[in-house]
Parts: structure tokens; C-alpha cells; sequence
């Protein structure tokens, strides 16, 4: 049976725009709109929180499946930035791979969700180590004969990057997924600066500096800002906090960082998928365009779709979740 690809994608006309698909794509309107199957990987879910070293945590929700059937495996999802594992796309996605008979692990990167008071390090981009590290104790605690990760946004940018750090360091992957993956930080930082609407930087923006604070005030004794630096805009603040909290001299080097774009996922050997759209405001195509990747991994460019949507019709579900249940199936036959 052949995969979908993002060319079969194709929503009824309202649904379109790029814009469209993206403020739907963590709307309260879809929220509420979803059937409540899309809910169900929240059901009986256990808690876990995973040692990283140095004292560090990360937390998580497991859910095992429910089929009755042995475990086709272990997925293990990652959010975008300021989302969590509550996110709706993360609950939707969970929910399908379970009725596919996958157990599913929903990791929260640092600062994200309700975990800002496990750690007193504030979150940043290139703090990739303790999410391999989290991966392999995932996958010690909840043994699978498959491992699979799928990642969205920032979360996509995670899993391609563990996907090529992760044999090195010990821990078995078998296959890794990002929809609408940050490819170029600074090109994607400057699109949204100088190219997207207003309103997705003011969206982002808002929930950052809500994280910020909420770190603050777990940290009270700690200084993370001063309030005039939060006042900046994403650039301006970006390069405050690295400047306050990392060893990276500058911005750019701070970006360059967590950079997967030209030839750097030539090292990503596991096989692998990369799911965009061509209409998304958010994280420019043209970085997408310029990579170059080996044979492992299919690069898979959609005409519709947005940052993160892929929503069908408006039951608002989306076409991600049979895309990324198809192609985890496919790594256990």
C-alpha cells in the first residue's frame, strides 16, 4: 500500500490559506471543535518525570495502547515552542498513533507546560543533549521493539537533530519525523520580523514572555530579565538571554547552533521524513529548497497546508495524523 504524500493534501477552498491553516492549528476553535477521540491519549496517561543528569528533569505523559494487540512500538512526540504535550496537534497525533496500537510518550522540553519550577536553567534551543539523554531514558523505562519520534515546528528541528546525535550516544532509533521543522533559526527569525504578519510575532511573543515570567516566579531568587528586556522584540530579547545565560558569544552563533539547513542532515543516517507546506507564514520553504539530504530521507514539500495545519474540512482534523500514522506503521512491517 503506497504512503500519502503532502500532494494529496488538498483542502476545500476556505481552507487554503496558508494563513488560515495556521491560526487554526492551535486555535481554541479546533480545540473545541475536535471529536473527543482526539483526546483519548490523555486517558489513564501516567506522569513520569526523567532524570537528565546534574540534577536536571524533563517531564512527560505515557499512555499505553489499548488495542488488545501486542505494541507495534513506542512513539515519542515532541511539541513546538511554547507548546507542551497538551498541545492540540501533539493530542490528536497521540491519539491516532494509539489506536494504531503504538504506546506514546509526550515529552515536555524544559521550561514548557507546567515545568518551569523542575529546573533552575532557563530553556534554550540548543539544550539538545539532555533531550537525547531523555530519549534514551524514555526508551529504558518503556522497552519497545520500535522506537519512533515525531516532532512538529521547533519540536521537528529536536528530533532531526536527535536523530543524528542519537546512535552516536548509545540510543537505538529507528525512525524520526518532523512536520514544518525550523531548517535556518536565522532566516526563520527574520521572516517572522520582517516578512509574516504582525500577529504571529505578537502571538509568539505573548506566550514567551508569559513563560518568562511564570520562570521568574519559580525562581524567584534567580534573575532571567530584567523587565525592560522583556519590553524588546524577539530578536532584541533572543540575544539578551543568550548573552545572560549561555556560553554562545552572539546571536548568531547562538542560531547557528541549532541550524539543520544546507548539508548538515547528511549526517542524519536513520530513516526519516520532513512533511511542509510551500504556504507557510512561519518557516520559510526557501531553507527547504536548499537543503540537501541523503536517500534516508524523504523531503516532502505540500502545496497547502501552513505551520502545523494540514487541517481537512472543519471537523478541523488533520491530515498529519494518517500521514505520520502510515508511515510509523510502515517501519514495523
Amino acid at each position: 500500500m503506497s504512503l500519502p504524500r503532502g500532494s494529496d493534501f488538498l483542502p476545500p477552498l476556505p481552507l487554503r490559506s496558508g494563513h488560515i491553516q495556521t491560526m487554526l492549528s492551535s486555535s481554541g476553535i479546533r480545540r473545541r471543535l475536535l471529536p473527543k477521540r482526539a483526546h483519548q491519549v490523555q486517558e489513564n496517561a501516567q506522569e513520569v518525570l526523567i532524570d537528565v543528569g546534574r540534577g536536571d528533569r524533563l517531564s512527560g505523559r505515557f499512555t499505553a495502547q489499548r488495542t488488545g494487540r501486542e505494541s507495534r512500538g513506542l512513539a515519542i512526540l515532541f511539541h513546538g515552542w511554547e507548546g507542551s504535550v497538551d498541545s492540540t496537534y501533539v493530542l490528536q497525533t497521540g491519539s491516532r498513533l494509539l489506536e494504531e496500537g503504538w504506546d506514546v510518550f509526550r515529552l515536555n522540553f524544559r521550561d514548557h507546560g507546567d515545568s518551569h519550577g523542575l529546573n533552575e536553567a532557563l530553556f534554550h534551543s540548543c539544550r539538545i543533549d539532555e533531550v537525547v539523554t531523555a530519549l534514551g531514558e524514555i526508551a529504558r523505562m518503556f522497552p519497545a521493539k520500535a522506537v519512533g519520534v515525531a516532532g512538529f515546528s521547533l519540536g521537528g528541528n529536536f528530533a532531526l537533530r536527535a536523530g543524528m546525535l542519537a546512535p552516536k550516544q548509545g540510543v537505538s532509533l529507528d525512525y524520526v519525523l518532523a512536520v514544518c521543522p525550523i531548517i535556518d533559526p536565522s532566516e526563520g527569525l527574520f521572516s517572522l520580523e520582517s516578512e509574516a504578519p504582525w500577529f504571529y510575532q505578537a502571538y509568539f511573543m505573548r506566550k514567551w514572555r508569559r513563560s518568562l515570567q511564570l520562570k521568574q516566579q519559580a525562581f524567584p531568587h534567580a534573575t532571567y530579565f530584567e523587565l525592560e528586556e522583556l519590553r524588546q522584540n524577539m530578536r532584541d530579547l533572543t540575544r539578551s538571554l543568550v548573552l545572560r545565560h549561555t556560553d554562545f558569544g552572539s546571536l548568531e552563533a547562538y542560531l547557528d547552533g541549532y541550524s539543520v539547513a544546507g548539508d548538515r542532515l547528511m549526517d542524519l543516517h536513520l530513516p526519516a521524513t520532513i512533511l511542509t507546506s510551500r504556504d507557510d507564514p512561519v518557516i520559510p520553504v526557501g531553507a527547504f529548497d536548499q537543503l540537501r539530504v541523503p536517500p534516508n530521507i524523504e523531503l516532502d514539500i505540500a502545496t497547502y497546508g501552513g505551520h502545523c495545519g494540514f487541517i481537512r474540512d472543519f471537523s478541523m482534523t488533520s491530515f498529519t495524523d494518517d500521514y505520520i500514522a502510515a508511515r510509523f506503521d510502515a517501519i514495523t512491517r
